[in-house]
């Protein structure tokens, strides 16, 4: 069997809520994406952020190192600048080997929390 993913991902749908109810950071509202790299070498992974009504932000950069995962919350994203908090937004995740990628939310801004969670639009190769 081949590595599983692809190189070129989308999540078209993306709000980090800014309010949060219960204790952080775990319970702190998120926006996630999980990656896995089931292959043998490591991916450098550049992540750009869109807006509707401003230039897009990025690349940032991560490394997810090979037959590893790991889960990026956007909050944490510093530089080139933060992803701002209560505003729409898509981004594009494009790697240099293939990985596979999932989004999820957690939206805690009430003491009913909603977790939101589907695989990434994957690209064509």
């Amino acid at each position: 069997m081949g590595v599983p993913g692809r190189k070129t991902w989308a999540i078209a749908e993306g709000f980090i809520p800014g309010e949060s109810t219960g204790p952080s950071p775990m319970m702190t509202s998120h926006e996630t994406v999980c990656m896995l790299n089931a292959g043998d070498s490591d991916a450098h992974v550049e992540i750009t952020v869109f807006f509707e009504d401003r230039a897009a932000v990025g690349p940032y950069r991560v490394t997810v190192p090979a037959r590893r995962t790991k889960h990026l919350r956007y909050n944490d994203l510093r530089e080139p600048a933060p992803v701002p908090r209560n505003t729409p937004y898509a981004s594009t995740i494009v790697s240099d080997v293939p990985i596979v990628c999932q989004h999820t939310r957690l939206d805690s801004r009430q003491a009913a929390n909603a977790l939101l969670s589907t695989i990434a639009y994957a690209g064509e190769e």
